[in-house]
């Protein structure tokens, strides 16, 4: 069943040519030669345009490939499995293992991921419903109505949409459809996951295959948000994620008061600044949401790392983390949390740039 695994690197750097450059005629006639090749369908999706689509991301975060030829390599890669699986050669399953809804946490626009898992247990024998990106709960549970899936799998890569996911999950359960949770959003060890009660969670797609090979069983019961996560009593999160417009809008104008070149910014710098903020309250307010301030260190550190590829100072950051923290002292959790994300982010920073705010 499997392929040459150890000659990966020559297909996946013919089609890492092929979509940076545009071409997705040759990116799908990359596929097309490694299937003649002997090359196995799940081997090509998971060892070959998984690893592309990876460097990808990659190469954008370190700002060697512009945001337009991120979006255009994608959806050429999107292309490819789609040719590949529709390819005449392509194995079509003989047996019929159950029926699965494979799907985005609503808000999620990031599909690739749950596009593989969906292509890859249906080779595996699964009947899948792919609803992709942004699936509304509500859709997501009448689809379980009408079809009574053996198991959601769903999909989510920014921690942000979390709460959800955590919506969805206990939605689905409710109605007696067991969870299985997977995408970076969840955690490298899947800790969220488990924390918003899915009944699973898987790594990647052989990992998705896997769990429903074992078998799960069908949940009963329901709950609440506060039976997984009893610290949203506090009212934190909600206050947070509440006062969000007028925290960045505050934010934003105190930032000015202490960095005068501020206002000399264009219209478009000024709106890539509360951007920015919009994104520091979001992760905050998911990170006082799981309880976890790793979701809002991870968050920061990643940023800085973007911001340096950029060539602006990641110190930054920590002057509108010393505003924002000014105004939720009276919300301890999320104090800590903010004086931690300065503290990681000052730790990181070179000292010849501590003063400096862009």
């Amino acid at each position: 069943m499997s392929g040459p695994r150890a000659s990966a690197t020559e297909p996946a750097e013919a089609l890492w040519r092929a979509v940076i450059d545009g071409d997705e005629y040759d990116a799908v006639d990359v596929v097309r030669a490694a299937l003649a090749d002997g090359w196995h369908e799940e081997d090509l999706l998971l060892d070959v345009v998984a690893a592309v689509q990876a460097r990808i991301g990659v190469e954008w975060a370190a700002d060697r490939i512009t945001v337009a030829q991120e979006h255009a390599a994608t959806a050429i890669n999107e292309r490819v499995i789609t040719a590949l699986a529709h390819h005449p050669a392509s194995t079509r399953p003989t047996v019929r293992r159950g029926r699965v809804t494979v799907s985005c946490v609503d808000g999620e626009w990031h599909a690739f991921p749950a596009r593989l898992v969906a292509e890859t247990l249906r080779l595996r024998g699964w009947q899948v419903d792919y609803l992709g990106a942004q699936t509304p709960t509500p859709h997501l549970v009448a689809h379980q109505h009408h079809t009574n899936s053996d198991a959601v799998l769903l999909s989510g890569s920014i921690p942000t949409h979390l709460p959800r996911a955590h919506t969805a999950i206990t939605a689905c359960r409710s109605v007696g459809v067991p969870v299985v949770a997977g995408g970076r959003a969840f955690g490298v060890d899947g800790r969220y996951a488990r924390a918003l009660g899915a009944d699973a969670w898987a790594p990647d797609a052989r990992g998705a295959a896997a769990v429903l090979e074992a078998g799960l069983a069908r949940p009963t019961g329901a709950r609440q948000a506060i039976d997984d996560l009893p610290h949203l009593a506090d009212q934190e999160y909600s206050m947070v994620a509440q006062s969000r417009g007028r925290l960045v809008k505050e934010t934003l104008t105190e930032l000015e008061r202490r960095f005068p070149p501020m206002r000399e910014y264009d219209e478009t710098q000024r709106e890539r600044t509360a951007e920015d903020l919009a994104h520091v309250v979001d992760f905050l307010a998911t990170a006082l949401y799981v309880d976890d301030v790793e979701v809002f260190t991870d968050f920061l550190g990643w940023t800085a790392d973007v911001l340096s590829a950029r060539s602006v100072p990641p110190h930054s950051l920590v002057t509108g983390l010393d505003i924002i923290g000014e105004h939720l002292h009276d919300f301890p959790r999320a104090l800590s949390i903010v004086r931690a994300g300065a503290a990681h982010l000052t730790g990181r920073t070179d000292p010849a740039v501590t003063d400096t705010v862009v």
